[in-house]
């Protein structure tokens, strides 16, 4: 059963608190609102199922048409249903960042800057000192809890967001929270510089290749010790990549949008009965056949109004997802609005 209640949080951050060791520590923020709304923000920095060092990705530029649609979402809280298209964190498909990045990191280690609070830390003061700085958490929201001051920073009442994490691809109990286009992480803009901080966090136990409507874990190769699913051992990078997209061609509507793959491997790649989708999720297939080592494939998008529900490249950001014959992600990448209003420049990933 997906979350109930996930959404954004936007607010300023006041304090943090780091809290010490046990089965389920978390780093803990204390946000306010515009509106003067208190809110706590409880970010796991430990897994309760083994192992539990948490899965761990910091993009300290991060460019992604999520950006601008939270940032029109306003101060507060935002509910968000499942559903691709809107300001929603999706590890799987949004194509935020190289799951292949991720990295194990402790709780609590000595020494500057090697524990998961340590790099928290440095981001949340830094939020902390510019008045200017908005902090978005995405997560499954709990109170206001009327009556009953919170737990950590004591204001009244009790309201915030967890779940700041992945929540798909669980194993054991945690399955019953597992869905698309709900996952948890934090997004840091900080305005005088027009820069965007992504904190994105997984456990170890989770899978990265997950059915698109439940979004419980698929069959998938066992991964290597912390790393994530969907690299399979020895692997580290997919044989056919996405390289480059003309998403704004000269011209007026319907333009001839092309998605260019590239064959990265030593053997030929069958792309009988792969796809390409869009951030909405439309989908079009690749065409059929063998993709020699090292040759290129422009494949021509059937979209523009040609095909009801076809796969569009919007020229306000997006996502291109490359799926193989059994729907399992293969290649993703984003692009933005700034990227896209370059008419008939190609865009290089």
């Amino acid at each position: 059963m997906p979350l109930q209640g996930y959404g954004v949080l936007t607010a300023k951050v006041a304090d943090r608190r780091r809290e010490g060791s046990g089965d389920t520590p978390h780093y803990q923020v204390h946000l306010k609102a515009d509106d003067g709304t208190d809110y706590r923000a409880a970010v796991n920095v430990k897994s309760q199922q083994a192992p539990s060092d948490l899965l761990f990705l910091l993009d300290d530029d991060f460019h992604h048409p999520v950006t601008a649609a939270v940032e029109g979402l306003g101060a507060g809280w935002h509910p968000l249903p499942s559903q691709p298209g809107g300001p929603n964190l999706d590890y799987v498909r949004a194509n935020l960042f190289d799951p292949a990045k991720m990295r194990a990191i402790p709780p609590d280690a000595e020494g500057p800057d090697n524990d998961l609070p340590d790099l928290l830390e440095h981001f949340v003061q830094r939020a902390i000192a510019d008045p200017a700085a908005r902090l978005h958490v995405f997560g499954q929201r709990w109170g206001p809890e009327a009556g009953k001051e919170d737990k950590i920073f004591g204001f009244l009442p009790g309201n915030g967001v967890h779940d700041v994490h992945m929540n798909q691809g669980n194993s054991g109990q945690f399955v019953r929270d597992d869905g698309v286009f709900q996952d948890g992480g934090l997004l840091f803009h900080f305005p005088a510089e027009s820069h965007w901080v992504g904190v994105f966090l997984a456990f170890q136990s989770q899978a990265f290749h997950t059915d698109d409507r439940t979004g419980h874990a698929l069959d998938a190769p066992v991964p290597e010790p912390g790393r994530p699913g969907p690299v399979p051992p020895g692997a580290e990078q997919p044989p056919v990549q996405i390289i480059a997209a003309m998403v704004n061609p000269i011209g007026p509507a319907p333009e001839q949008e092309t998605v260019t793959l590239m064959n990265l491997s030593p053997e030929a790649v069958d792309l009988t009965g792969w796809q390409l989708a869009d951030r909405q999720q439309r989908t079009m297939p690749v065409p059929a056949g063998p993709l020699a080592p090292g040759e290129v494939l422009k494949v021509l998008l059937l979209s523009a109004g040609k095909v009801p529900d076809g796969m569009q490249l919007s020229n306000h950001g997006g996502t291109i997802t490359l799926l193989n014959a059994a729907g399992l992600k293969v290649s993703g990448v984003a692009y933005t609005e700034e990227q896209a209003q370059r008419e008939s420049w190609t865009i290089a990933f």
